[in-house]
């Protein structure tokens, strides 16, 4: 048995990369920081670090509807 890797792994790598990737990066937009930070995601520990702050932080999102008299928006 080959246990390399063939052109359908790597094929089927990439689609399963993109599914999950693809939404968190819009996710992470609409709540106004970069999606750039889905890179975050590959590195261990810190991963779970930036979760919890992005779960516990004000967004950019409510700061900018603050600033424009919203009294609470989520």
């Amino acid at each position: 048995m080959d246990d390399s890797l063939s052109l359908w792994h790597i094929i089927i790598f990439l689609v399963l990369l993109l599914v999950f990737l693809v939404p968190y990066v819009m996710i992470i937009k609409k709540a106004g920081y970069s999606g750039w930070w889905v890179l975050v995601t590959f590195i261990p520990l810190v991963n779970l670090i930036m979760l919890w702050v992005f779960a516990l932080a004000r967004w950019p999102v409510e700061q900018r509807a603050a600033g424009i008299g919203a009294e609470k928006v989520f």
